[in-house]
């Protein structure tokens, strides 16, 4: 008992599950707005476990593919799949079970769920290549999380709406943001690495810079998606306060670089979970 429970907290610390607060609130967001308020305990679970799922194979996915770089880097030398905790074909294993996992809830929720799951699941996949070919890296990565929102939007009506759009946009720009925000611990790494992340190719102040207008998007984007939707106060409150936030994030890695785990993790997760609240008070209000 005590080695399966061991094994489990190795694929945790492989995959990360407590991050999946960054995607989560945002397939909730579009799921009550698409059904106008609560869409029922059945949607919300299979909810909950296809984000899992979608998110279990990107990481997966990622961590495989990575493993050759994630073995030279100080930062990654200790992960479960590098010091040899978890094996390929536990990997391999992994993937292809959370990959038809996925499809099988995208089924049960629609037809049009189920066949957007298959190029849902090539992008999810496809980001972790990129970095050995392209500084969109970090576009890509934004785009994967990006697709979340118009996803709880299918699953609920079986439509793609533009405030679905909008939204996606928003969390795009804002996962871009913060991607590159994070990618600056590991700038010398890439450059002696030769991997096309933006912090490596054009230096730290250019991040800086392309980090905070992408968070500047994302905020425009959240505005357009409340005024789009027909919210009310509380979803444009939502928006504007999640400007307030990012900005304290750029701050706070400006000032510190050694902050970027605090910035990337704790207020990220603390946006998407107020952001969530915000709408709830908005649809119980409206």
């Amino acid at each position: 008992m005590q080695k399966i429970i061991n094994k489990l907290k190795d694929f945790n610390e492989l995959v990360m599950f407590e991050h999946s607060i960054f995607s989560l609130p945002f397939i909730f967001i579009a799921m009550i707005v698409a059904a106008d308020g609560w869409f029922g305990f059945w949607m919300l679970f299979l909810g909950v476990i296809a984000a899992l799922s979608a998110r279990n194979f990107a990481m997966g996915v990622n961590r495989f593919a990575d493993k050759d770089i994630d073995a030279q880097n100080p930062r990654t030398l200790e992960r479960p799949n590098v010091d040899g905790r978890i094996s390929d074909m536990s990997m391999l294993v992994f993937i292809a079970l959370n990959g038809l996992l996925f499809v099988l809830i995208a089924y049960l929720f629609n037809p049009l769920a189920f066949w957007l799951s298959f190029p849902i699941l090539f992008i999810l996949g496809g980001y972790s290549f990129f970095k050995r070919f392209s500084s969109l890296a970090h576009i890509v990565l934004g785009i994967s999380l990006g697709l979340a929102p118009i996803a709880g939007v299918v699953a609920v009506s079986e439509t793609v709406t533009v405030w679905s759009v909008l939204l996606s946009l928003g969390v795009m720009f804002w996962v871009a943001g913060f991607d590159l925000l994070y990618s600056l611990q590991d700038i010398e790494f890439d450059r002696e690495n030769n991997l096309y992340s933006i912090p490596s190719r054009y230096g730290a102040d250019t991040t800086l810079l392309l980090s905070a207008l992408f968070h500047l998007m994302s905020v425009l984007f959240w505005i357009l998606f409340a005024w789009a939707a027909g919210l009310g106060t509380f979803a444009f409150i939502a928006a504007f306060g999640s400007g307030l936030v990012l900005a304290y994030e750029q701050i706070l890695v400006r000032r510190d670089f050694t902050q970027i785990d605090r910035a990337f993790f704790t207020v990220n997760g603390y946006l998407g979970i107020a952001f969530l609240a915000l709408i709830i008070l908005d649809k119980a209000f409206s």
